[in-house]
């Protein structure tokens, strides 16, 4: 089971999130993400933020289906995605949480959502971004990729330089190998196989797998 947290970004299609749904153990929008969840047919458990991105009128619709409002200033050193992470991780016992509308709009704004995936009060939790044809999550030490033979997987250093101890069933393999921070040598490398790994010995990295038909 999962908790599924709703950022504010782009999502033009919402048809694909229905089976996420299905597994949900919560739901929680972060401010105007709520509108993502309410295009499902769906209403949150709880709306974290500001609420500068919600209308009074939606407001008055939460309320009156008993959804829970965390209601913080609008002047704060958090973003309504991290507070909203971070209630998820507080509140939930599940180890599981998946951010979805995390890209697009402002460029810093992505960035920072992309990031927070190494916020060092997530650790503990199994965190992972989820765009329609596309999942992204932090390694520190070990990860399995499941997916099909073809599909893509990006290796981004984050914070510094990583040392590869080794990967499997990649089409250019890395062993006892630095990826040094800010080149792009990690990034669009394939799976040959359905299962690959990749560990790590020092350092983190962002983990990209992309592929034409998500298999959930």
């Amino acid at each position: 089971m999962s908790v599924l947290v709703f950022a504010n970004g782009d999502m033009p299609e919402t048809e694909w999130l229905q089976p996420y749904f299905e597994k949900a153990t919560a739901v929680i929008a972060a401010d105007g993400g709520v509108y993502h969840v309410l295009a499902c047919g769906r209403y949150p458990d709880v709306v974290v933020g500001d609420m500068d991105s919600i209308t009074a009128e939606t407001r008055t619709e939460l309320q009156a289906h008993h959804v829970k409002l965390m209601v913080h200033p609008a002047e704060k050193d958090e973003t309504d995605l991290e507070l909203a992470l971070l209630y998820a991780a507080e509140h939930y016992t599940e180890r599981e949480i998946l951010i979805f509308g995390v890209l697009g709009g402002r460029l810093d704004q992505t960035l920072a959502n992309i990031l927070l995936l190494a916020h060092p009060d997530l650790r503990q939790k199994r965190v992972r971004l989820v765009e329609k044809y596309q999942r992204a999550w932090i390694v520190y030490d070990r990860t399995n990729i499941y997916g099909a033979e073809g599909d893509t997987v990006s290796l981004v250093p984050l914070g510094g330089d990583v040392h590869i101890d080794q990967t499997t069933n990649l089409k250019w393999p890395l062993h006892n190998e630095v990826l040094s921070f800010g080149p792009a040598r990690g990034v669009s490398n394939v799976l040959t196989a359905a299962h690959a790994t990749v560990t790590l010995k020092q350092g983190q990295l962002l983990c990209i797998h992309s592929q034409k038909e998500w298999q959930r």
